[in-house]
């Protein structure tokens, strides 16, 4: 059963899974996603709309398959950022307020660094946020651990777990 939510509802948890993505304005839902490894979580969250998403991306640009990109955007670094923030402004969210929180791009099962994945998606999300202005207000990417995330709807806290790490960390309060 869900735990009562400050509010008198229930919180209740939405998973967003693998090239996926979640947006909403309901204070009782917290956004998950796990095993991060060279994906890529990006939250965002804007305290004044009480909107938050969280995107979970594979893959860096979506010129390797934009037919795939058309069906899936959440797939992609490229389409999946401004899916997520389209959406959210129809939820009434404002850039200028937006807290994004990053986590992933980790190293795993490329021990060789020979494909970085996660360092492309890394390095592509940092060329959007650039581009539009955009600054990340808390991140933990990199390393070699997979890493579960949670945004709290009602608080805009982020959570974190790391791989191997009994204990979970806020990674951002907002």
């Amino acid at each position: 059963m869900a735990a009562p939510h400050p509010t008198g509802l229930f919180d209740q948890k939405v998973v967003v899974g693998i090239a996926d993505m979640a947006v909403s304005n309901n204070q009782a839902v917290t956004l998950a996603t796990y095993s991060l490894g060279s994906c890529i979580g990006v939250t965002i969250y804007d305290p004044v709309a009480k909107v938050g998403g969280l995107l979970h991306v594979m893959l860096p640009e979506s010129s390797i398959d934009p037919d795939k990109a058309q069906r899936q955007p959440a797939m992609f670094m490229d389409t999946g950022i401004p899916a997520m923030f389209r959406a959210a402004y129809e939820l009434k969210a404002e850039k200028y307020r937006v807290q994004i929180c990053v986590v992933g791009g980790a190293q795993v099962m490329d021990s060789s660094g020979f494909f970085s994945i996660g360092k492309r998606n890394y390095q592509t999300l940092c060329a959007i946020m650039e581009k539009h202005d955009l600054k990340i207000t808390a991140e933990q990417v990199g390393g070699m651990v997979s890493r579960s995330v949670y945004l709290n709807l009602a608080t805009g806290e982020v959570r974190l777990k790391v791989s191997g790490q009994s204990e979970e960390v806020v990674l951002c309060r907002n």
